[in-house]
């Protein structure tokens, strides 16, 4: 019905007067056809016919009879639930599974109960590949478009997946995997906004229970209409293992080389293992099916938008950060002041040497870059939006306290430099320092979004963040540790053999280098150790362990014949020929 329409008996029922209102109410229209006078006629009428309309319609003045009471509402039925915050965020149910997804899934599943049970190499990558198929799948069979930033997502989780394939050493790994679970939520959900990217880079984990349903409901549709097929698939494949189970195990028993092939390609899993491997399964198979809804129908984040915070003038916006950037000021002209020349007299007005000035200010500029993002994103939310003067007036204030703070950030480097310089290279020191320069390029990105505009931002600190963990991947973090305390202790300086001890197989290649036989034996036999205690499949090797394996194997380490200072009954550094370079020479801080 038209709007013209509905007005017109909109303004037809608001005429009728009270009185026929109540006349022509259902009330009556229900009393009246039950009472007895509608059933036998009044006298003087005869029974049956049709009576006139006078006779059927009561008077003007004759009082309706009163409606009936309304049933009383049941308190304990509950009230309908109000729709929910994400109610417009959440997608419709997306279509059946595929069977092609199904073996996907499935391929995911089988190959995480049976790689993933010995350690972390290139087995990830090998497990995510099916996974990420799958996920393919039912986005093209949904009808999703790739945008610009969806290959960059899940090439960019792919890659951080060789991390694991290349170095040995846990805390990248760990970093370099959670970093890739983001980016592949990223890829399936193409969100935009802060909210979008921070909500999405989780969002794959909301779609595991809605994913397990939805493929048990694929499979029991299937199971039910088609059963003769799977029958014969299930067929084929016991056969087809029976074969392969019966001829490999003659071949292997007839040729030694053959088992050692088949010994080192094959899982090795055993019957104690069943729990494990059953879990590994189940994981492999929650993570492919969640991806794949995620991809088939994902949740829309960038549906919730955040509200700006109340807009403040612009005298008590501007005049607290332009305080703050009179301050920095202040700060970074006498770092200058100290650079060119005044170094020596603020050590010796202070009293601290070169490496505990260089410890007590590195933090304290690290702080400082970590809570000047936090004020920048405070005073955006709360900054006057009346026109073009205002806008020019944010940019200039943020601005300028933006180009302040990479100075600070470049004083820290600095100091941390120092500071290595000093007492050597640790895996917090190298932490700390690639924190800090991801905070100068996040500054750096803050400084173009005021240039070029805001939109790509929450993106590109995503990316920064991803491709800085890929970097501190790559450049081997354990190996960058112990090429610098080697080049040290070449220096005369002191060396700590415990620590270097607890370094990775990636750091080998650096610590073969050592001068000294007996120093090289005490760093490497904790390491040789751990190598060969290891009985890791290839697929479960990374190539900084083999490589440190043909290392160690031309050039081992015999404890017997290099005792190690202060353990097994080998004495200490003091006992070096003074000439030599060792601890005894300089103080050494292991932290």
């Amino acid at each position: 019905m038209s709007s013209e329409s509905e007005a017109e008996s909109g303004a037809e029922s608001k005429s009728l007067t009270p009185g026929l209102m109540e006349s022509v109410s259902p009330a009556s229209v229900l009393t009246e056809a039950i009472s007895p006078a509608s059933v036998s006629p009044p006298a003087g009428k005869p029974s049956g016919g049709v009576h006139s309309p006078a006779d059927a319609a009561p008077s003007a003045t004759e009082p309706a009879p009163p409606a009936a009471p309304a049933e009383p509402a049941n308190p304990w039925q509950p009230r309908p639930a109000p729709p929910g915050a994400f109610a417009r965020v959440r997608p419709a149910a997306p279509p059946p599974i595929a069977g092609t997804t199904l073996l996907a899934v499935l391929a995911t599943g089988v190959l995480s109960a049976l790689l993933l049970g010995d350690g972390l190499g290139i087995n990830l990558l090998l497990v995510a590949l099916p996974a990420a198929a799958g996920a393919w799948l039912e986005a093209r069979r949904a009808g999703r478009r790739a945008h610009a930033w969806t290959p960059a997502w899940g090439v960019g989780g792919l890659a951080l997946l060789t991390v694991p394939a290349l170095l040995d050493a846990g805390w990248p790994t760990f970093l370099a995997v959670v970093s890739a679970a983001a980016l592949g939520s990223l890829a399936l959900h193409g969100s935009r906004s802060w909210f979008g990217v921070l909500a999405g880079s989780l969002g794959v984990l909301d779609a595991v229970v809605p994913g397990i349903g939805w493929g048990w409901r694929g499979i029991r549709t299937r199971a039910s209409g088609s059963r003769a097929r799977w029958g014969t698939v299930l067929r084929t494949a016991v056969v087809a293992a029976v074969l392969l189970l019966v001829f490999g195990t003659l071949f292997a028993s007839a040729d030694a080389a053959f088992a050692d092939l088949l010994g080192d390609v094959l899982p090795d899993v055993s019957l104690g293992e069943g729990p494990w491997r059953f879990f590994l399964l189940a994981l492999g198979l929650a993570g492919a099916l969640a991806a794949a809804h995620t991809a088939a129908a994902p949740t829309r984040w960038d549906g919730i938008s955040v509200r700006p915070g109340r807009a403040r003038g612009r005298v008590e916006w501007a005049l607290p950060l332009i305080v703050l950037d009179v301050l920095f000021a202040a700060f970074i002209t006498l770092q200058l002041v100290v650079l060119l020349g005044g170094y020596d007299k603020v050590l010796k007005e202070t009293g601290l040497n070169p490496a505990e000035y260089a410890r007590e200010g590195f933090w304290q500029l690290l702080w400082a870059t970590l809570l000047t993002l936090v004020v920048i994103a405070l005073a955006l939310r709360s900054a006057p939006r009346g026109g073009a003067k205002d806008h020019l007036l944010v940019k200039g204030v943020l601005g300028t306290l933006c180009v302040l703070t990479l100075v600070v950030v470049a004083s820290a480097l600095r100091r941390m430099d120092l500071y290595v310089d000093a007492f050597g290279l640790t895996r917090l020191r190298i932490s700390v320092a690639a924190v800090e320069l991801w905070l100068g390029v996040v500054l750096v990105l803050i400084i173009a979004a005021g240039v070029f505009g805001a939109r790509h931002l929450p993106r590109a600190v995503v990316v920064s963040a991803a491709v800085g963990v890929l970097a501190f991947g790559l450049v081997s973090p354990d190996r960058m540790i112990a090429e610098q305390n080697v080049q040290r202790y070449r220096d005369g300086k002191a060396i700590d053999i415990t620590y270097l001890q607890q370094l990775s197989a990636d750091a080998v290649p650096a610590l073969n280098a050592i001068p000294d036989e007996r120093v090289r034996a005490c760093a490497l036999r904790e390491i040789q150790s751990a190598l060969l205690g290891s009985d890791a499949p290839w697929y479960a090797t990374s190539w900084s362990e083999a490589r440190a394996r043909d290392i160690l194997a031309e050039r081992p380490v015999d404890p017997a014949e290099f005792p190690c200072p202060g353990r097994d009954g080998g004495g200490d550094y003091g006992d070096l020929d003074p000439a030599e370079p060792g601890p005894a020479d300089s103080e050494y801080d292991p932290y």
